[in-house]
């Protein structure tokens, strides 16, 4: 049996992604969950567990104001990634768009 978190009994990852993204009025097919999980956990270690939620949730309101398609999501997760990957080395670890 897996030890990964995702794969857990139930953990139908992809189904809630789709049946949370017809709610919310959202094109499933803009959500990679292996991609998001993967920066959430670049987050996660790089800055702190809690700045997995919080990154996403701030990609998230980017990715809805600067238009949601494939190209946007990719920039806005490699911003997210890089962030984390450069956190402690600068001031900040965010650069501007």
């Amino acid at each position: 049996m897996s030890e990964d978190p995702r794969r857990a009994p139930g953990a139908d990852l992809q189904a809630w992604t789709d049946r949370l993204a017809a709610a919310l009025h959202v094109d499933a097919s803009l959500v990679d969950v292996a991609d998001v999980l993967d920066v959430a956990g670049e987050a996660a270690h790089q800055v702190a567990r809690p700045a997995a939620p919080l990154s996403l949730f701030v990609a998230g309101i980017a990715v809805g104001l600067r238009g949601a398609d494939e190209q946007t999501v990719a920039d806005v997760l490699a911003q997210v990634r890089a962030a984390a990957a450069a956190w402690g080395a600068d001031d900040t670890g965010v650069t501007a768009p």
